[in-house]
């Protein structure tokens, strides 16, 4: 039974953690409709791979450094705002500066990518402090778990955003930089929010 609640709370831990980089993920592909499914498979990747190295990082810094986690935890949603802010910002000046009938989306290249790596991720610090009594076994299975539940979430959002993609056309770009900017906003308000 222990093991079952283990397994469903992981599960869930993954499912709310993966929601930001879900939402990335789909302004993405917003903003580059005919994505290839290599570049897809990357990013899907790359969001998990944070989501399960930042539970990981939460759990060592609790284990190790604790005070000085809860040090800079308060600022995580400020951090997020601005990296996503940043991102997004740029694709809506870009995007501006384009000529509807010379449309070329910008790649998402590995350095942006990182960034909303760690953007849409750094909130999962906090859950080092969920399964800090966990074995140092279970916090890595519960992390990869994590990580599966945010490749299979942010895939489909990559399926959403080329859909959603082809409709919009020229207006792509300044709509994925929306998002991303909407969704800075709201990791900040709902840290604010927890915050007080």
């Amino acid at each position: 039974m222990g093991n079952f609640i283990f397994l469903a709370n992981s599960i869930l831990l993954g499912v709310g953690l993966a929601m930001d980089a879900f939402s990335v993920s789909i302004a993405n592909a917003i903003a580059e409709p005919k994505m290839r499914r290599f570049k897809m498979y990357c990013i899907a990747g790359v969001y998990a791979f944070f989501q399960f190295a930042m539970p990981m990082a939460g759990w060592i810094c609790v284990r190790t450094i604790v005070e000085f986690f809860s040090g800079i935890q308060k600022y995580l949603p400020v951090i997020s705002l601005l990296l996503l802010a940043w991102i997004g910002g740029k694709m809506i000046f870009e995007s501006a500066g384009k000529k509807e009938e010379k449309v070329d989306v910008k790649n998402l290249t590995p350095g942006v990518l990182f960034v909303q790596g760690i953007a849409t991720s750094i909130d999962a610090l906090s859950v080092g402090f969920a399964i800090e009594d966990e074995t140092f076994l279970r916090a890595i299975f519960s992390s990869m778990i994590i990580a599966a539940v945010t490749f299979v979430i942010c895939m489909s959002g990559l399926f959403i955003g080329k859909k959603a993609g082809e409709k919009f056309s020229f207006h792509a770009e300044l709509v994925g930089g929306i998002i991303l900017v909407g969704i800075g906003i709201e990791i900040f308000v709902r840290g604010f929010i927890l915050g007080l």
